[in-house]
C-alpha cells in the first residue's frame, strides 16, 4: 500500500461526488474540500449549496466555499491544511498561487481524453460530434486551461443513442479508480507526466450557450439527434415552432433518425400514428420526448394524446 497523502479535494457538480467519496474509502486523508459558493435555485431563489458542499458536510470535513480564489485569506487557508495534493474535478481554473503549493502538485480528473476536448463541456461536445469513443484523464494542472502533462487515461466508448447524463454516470463510475491511481502512483514516485501532444486536429468543448444549443433543421438528421442527445439533459436542445402567427419554444430530449427521400423542407411537422417527425435534408428526425413552455417532459406518444399541433405549423 502507498504512503498516505494529504488531499484537498476541490470540486462543485454531482459528477464530483464519486472522486470524494473514492478517497474517503481509500488509506489518504482528505483534508479539505473546496468548492462553490451556495447559489440561488427554484423559483423562491433559495440558497443552494453544491452536491460536493452536501457530501462534506455528511462526511464533517473542512469546507471553504471562496467567492474568490486568487485571494490572501483562501491561499492562506489552503496553505494551512498542508495538503501533500490537490484534486480537482469539474471545478473553476485555478491561480498558480494555489495549485503551486502541494509538494506533489495539483491533479485535474477531466471527462475526455486529452489533448481532445479541453473546455467546459467535454462530455456533451463528445455526443454533439458523433464520438465513438472518450475517456477520462488525470493530468498536472498549469498556467493554462486542461493543458498539462498527463498522468493517466481511462478509455471509455460511447454507446449508440447515449445521452449526456447518461454517459456521465458511466463516467463517474470509472473517476473514483482513476483518481485513486493516481494518488497512489504519486505517492510511491512511481507517476510518469507526459506532455500533451497538440498535434492534428483538435476538437474544443467550449461552454453551451442560447446559440449554439439551438436546433438548425438544415443539418443532417444524424448531426441533429448527436445535438438532441448532447444536450439531454442539460441545458436541453431547442427550437421555435411557428404556427399561426405565434412561435412557441420548444425543448427537445430524445430522438432518432431515420434516413429517406423528404418531400417537404428542412423543419416540416409531421404527425401520424402518435408519432411526431421533423423533416431534414436527408431524412426525418423522429421526436421521442419533448417539453412544451411551462410544461414537465414528455414522451410524443403521451403528449400526443392530449395535444394537437397548430395547423400548417412548422419548427425554423
Amino acid at each position: 500500500m502507498s504512503t498516505s497523502l494529504r488531499v484537498i479535494y476541490m470540486g462543485t457538480p454531482e459528477f464530483a461526488v464519486s472522486g470524494l467519496r473514492a478517497i474517503l474509502a481509500s488509506h489518504h486523508q482528505v483534508v479539505g474540500v473546496v468548492s462553490a459558493p451556495d447559489k440561488p435555485a427554484g423559483r423562491g431563489k433559495k440558497l443552494r449549496p453544491s452536491a460536493i458542499k452536501e457530501e462534506a458536510v455528511r462526511a464533517k470535513l473542512p469546507l471553504l466555499q471562496p467567492a474568490k480564489l486568487n485571494t490572501p485569506e483562501t491561499i492562506d487557508a489552503i496553505q494551512a491544511l498542508n495538503p501533500d495534493v490537490i484534486v480537482v474535478v469539474a471545478f473553476r481554473m485555478l491561480p498558480k498561487a494555489i495549485w503551486s503549493i502541494p509538494r506533489l502538485g495539483t491533479f485535474n480528473l477531466h471527462a475526455s481524453l486529452l489533448p481532445q476536448y479541453r473546455g467546459a463541456a467535454p462530455i456533451h461536445w463528445s455526443i454533439i460530434n458523433g464520438e465513438k469513443e472518450t475517456g477520462l484523464t488525470t493530468f498536472l494542472i498549469d498556467e493554462k486551461i486542461d493543458t498539462g502533462a498527463i498522468l493517466f487515461q481511462e478509455k471509455l466508448a460511447i454507446q449508440k443513442e447515449e445521452t449526456t447524463g447518461e454517459l456521465s454516470l458511466r463516467m463517474q463510475a470509472l473517476s473514483g479508480p482513476l483518481i485513486i491511481k493516481t494518488l497512489s502512483a504519486l505517492a510511491d514516485g512511481t507517476a510518469q507526466s507526459n506532455p500533451q501532444q497538440n498535434a492534428g486536429n483538435l476538437m474544443p468543448a467550449p461552454k453551451l450557450s442560447r446559440e449554439n444549443t439551438r436546433i438548425n433543421w438544415s443539418l443532417s438528421g444524424q448531426s441533429i439527434v448527436n445535438l438532441i442527445h448532447g444536450l439531454n439533459p442539460f441545458p436541453t436542445a431547442w427550437s421555435i415552432l411557428e404556427a399561426e402567427a405565434q412561435e412557441i419554444y420548444i425543448k427537445i430530449k430524445r430522438a432518432h433518425f431515420v434516413a429517406g427521400n423528404p418531400i417537404h423542407t428542412p423543419g416540416a411537422l409531421s404527425v401520424e400514428d402518435d408519432q411526431l417527425s421533423i423533416t431534414v435534408i436527408d431524412g426525418y428526425v423522429y421526436v421521442e420526448e419533448l417539453q412544451l413552455p411551462n410544461k414537465k417532459s414528455m414522451e410524443t406518444a403521451a403528449l400526443l394524446r392530449g395535444y394537437q399541433f397548430p395547423a400548417h405549423s412548422r419548427f425554423k
